[in-house]
């Protein structure tokens, strides 16, 4: 299996188009130690032939373009993008699906959730039904995939989508809407969470042991949004668990026996982006890795 990181970022990807911070003035001037990334997404192959993306973030063009393994190799017009699945309704995981509307064939996963979200928004009509087909991912029950991949989607803690919340919305949900992905090929377990508010009992059952978690590593510390003065809300409420406290992630993966862990879909306020930062060396010490553009694993 083939897991090729396409973004590490968090919506608005690193640096941020407006975000005048440290981190993002230093990823701007080309520091070496502060690496642009572009917002979470990935590519799986169980045959290096056949690939399916999981998630389509609003940079996904540019994406595509950096990764000469998903450029177009017969005729005028194809792809080896077999399929897309998607973890959630938030743009950043579904604005990309408009950048392959080009009357290209390829089958779309998702929860019946999330295709409902797709559905009542006349704009991703573009994706022409004759060539792009809908399918419902049933929760918990693997799918067979292009080159020799299961994918199974199972309900992580999350948010409602942003454009979706209203005033008397419940700020943490586990109703579909938001999921984690696990990737199966050869005996060999991967898992993708870019979002999740909790590590619960389930979670960790289904995580131990694993070769490899990439996961929701959106904050370092909870209160960093409002800290910097940046959003009145804590990680908590946006749906996300931080790296570090005693309810962080670090510490939610002790003793899980999790081979590989890294985190993903990070955050242009989050310190670990910078590789000289504190934080980037608790992370490191703590055993996890911090994704990039462009990082593959093989397994």
């Amino acid at each position: 299996m083939r897991i090729a990181v396409l973004g590490a970022a968090a919506g608005g990807g690193f640096p941020q188009w407006n975000s005048n911070g440290r981190g993002c003035n230093r990823a701007r001037a080309g520091d070496p130690q502060v690496r642009p990334r572009t917002q979470a997404g990935l590519a799986v192959s169980g045959d290096g032939d056949a690939w399916i993306l999981i998630n389509a973030s609003p940079d996904l063009r540019q994406q595509i373009g950096q990764s000469a393994f998903l450029h177009p190799r017969d005729g005028l017009r194809s792809t080896p993008i077999a399929a897309v699945v998607l973890t959630g309704g938030d743009v950043d995981a579904i604005a990309g699906l408009l950048t392959l509307r080009e009357r290209q064939a390829f089958d779309l996963f998702a929860t019946k959730a999330v295709h409902d979200i797709l559905a009542a928004n006349p704009v991703f009509e573009v994706l022409n039904r004759q060539f792009v087909q809908r399918r419902h991912a049933e929760l918990d029950r693997p799918m067979a995939l292009p080159g020799g991949l299961a994918i199974e989607l199972f309900a992580v803690p999350g948010k409602t989508p942003l454009y979706m919340e209203t005033d008397d919305a419940p700020p943490i949900v586990v109703d579909g809407t938001t999921v984690g992905a696990a990737i199966v090929a050869a005996g060999r377990r991967a898992y993708f969470i870019p979002g999740c508010a909790a590590m619960t009992p389930a979670l960790a059952r289904r995580l131990r042991g694993a070769d490899v978690v990439l996961f929701d590593g959106t904050l370092y510390a909870d209160d960093e949004m409002v800290a910097g003065g940046l959003s009145p809300k804590t990680g908590r409420r946006m749906g996300h668990m931080s790296m570090s406290g005693p309810d962080g992630s670090m510490a939610a993966f002790e003793g899980l026996d999790v081979r590989r862990r890294i985190f993903v879909h990070i955050n242009n306020s989050n310190p670990v982006l910078m590789e000289d930062s504190a934080e980037h060396a608790r992370v490191v010490a703590a055993g996890w890795e911090v994704a990039h553009d462009g990082m593959e694993i093989i397994l």
